[in-house]
């Protein structure tokens, strides 16, 4: 089967990833032709989809399923139109995703159907976070301390032609988990816990959860009101941060995340793109069994320079040039990266697995013990966040 990637940049790696995974071929566009995921696909073309509409089109014609990773609203709509066009099912909800993608919709909805989430600003105190309302990730994200910084505007960085989302800056782990369905009928897999770089950005993800069970049973009944609120069809993720012993909803998105889809599946073997082909082909969610543990797996992204190693945020594998997928690397099961042997300064996200997640920490020591030893590197940065540091900061 032949499936068609839309972009090649951190959702078009986990999409290209999960599809080659599912033994399918990977067709993929983008306008970069040095894109990350480039490297991870049977077929590239470097096309613009909205000026080249008519070469897209050619090519969604050959395929079974259309995967849109990116979140440009010109070019998703000019894919719904192709997709209508030559009858190819597209992986995507543009009226979930048009909720999803405005922090101020998604407030809205929240607060509509009480979901728990920071409190906002002004019945917050000092500091705040301040994200851009359409944005994901770290993009834009800044800590303000004071009411004079605030009214600043933190020296031009808020413009006026944005609008923006101010709330407290809640303290405490963070969790993430995917739902999938349609018509009403939806599906809960596993819960994953994150952890943060020193500017906020998602550095690690690990399998199973160490959330508590009530809480784990919470966050799966937040997830699903929201996805039957909106009436979802397809996939949506939902990120919680656990503050004063509360689950506190931090943002939502409708679309193929990064990150949490790989490490689900080399925890419990569902892949998510199967699911969403069941879905957006068949208009049916399929049976799926989520273990109640699976195995133990560490998913992190390191930055290789020639005095040391750093666990970094994801932001890194966008930076690189085309990666590949290599299997056994330094003892990892498998690593996405642009390391070649020689190579002195090179990123890589390493896939780490175990009998369960004690057995992959005891397995994470080794494989940063043999990337060190290889190197003839000493040093090993592995940053946590300054909750009360600088700006820019934020996921």
């Amino acid at each position: 089967m032949e499936v068609l990637v839309v972009g090649g940049r951190l959702q078009g790696t986990e999409a290209a990833y999960l599809a080659r995974k599912c033994g399918w071929k990977v067709l993929m566009i983008d306008k970069d032709p040095f894109a990350p995921a480039s490297g991870l696909c049977d077929e590239f073309f470097q096309l613009d989809v909205v000026t080249q509409e008519s070469a897209v089109t050619a090519l969604a014609k050959e395929v079974a399923l259309i995967i849109p990773a990116l979140e440009n609203d010109r070019v998703l709509s000019s894919l719904q139109q192709i997709s209508e066009k030559v009858g190819i099912p597209l992986v995507f909800d543009p009226k979930a995703y048009a909720i999803s993608s405005s922090k101020i919709k998604s407030n809205i909805l929240f607060q509509k159907t009480g979901v728990p989430i920071p409190r906002l600003w002004p019945d917050c105190s000092f500091p705040v976070i301040v994200k851009p309302s359409c944005s994901s990730g770290s993009d834009g994200v800044s800590i303000v301390h004071s009411f004079k910084q605030l009214k600043a505007g933190l020296g031009g960085a808020i413009k006026s032609d944005e609008e923006w989302i101010i709330q407290e800056l809640a303290d405490g782990p963070s969790y993430s988990l995917e739902v999938l369905g349609c018509t009403g009928r939806y599906q809960v897999l596993q819960v994953t816990d994150l952890a943060m770089d020193s500017g906020y950005d998602c550095k690690r993800v690990t399998a199973p959860t160490i959330l508590d069970k009530q809480l784990v049973k919470r966050f799966e009944e937040i997830t699903t009101r929201i996805a039957d609120e909106i009436n979802l069809h397809g996939i949506m993720d939902v990120e919680v941060i656990l503050n004063r012993e509360d689950l506190l909803v931090l943002e939502i998105d409708a679309r193929l995340p990064s990150q949490t889809p790989v490490t689900v599946y080399h925890s419990t073997g569902i892949n998510m793109l199967e699911l969403l082909l069941s879905i957006h082909a068949g208009q049916s969610m399929p049976a799926v069994v989520v273990p109640d543990r699976g195995r133990g797996v560490i998913y992190e992204q390191i930055i290789v320079s020639d005095d040391a190693v750093e666990v970094s945020g994801e932001h890194i594998m966008t930076k690189g040039g085309p990666l590949a997928c290599h299997e056994d690397f330094f003892g990892a099961d498998e690593a996405i990266t642009n390391y070649r042997p020689g190579k002195k300064d090179w990123i890589a996200a390493l896939v780490i697995t175990g009998d369960d997640l004690e057995k992959a920490w005891e397995k994470r020591g080794k494989v940063m013990e043999n990337i060190l030893g290889s190197l003839g590197l000493t040093v090993l940065h592995d940053r946590e966040p300054d909750q009360f540091g600088g700006l820019n900061s934020g996921r």
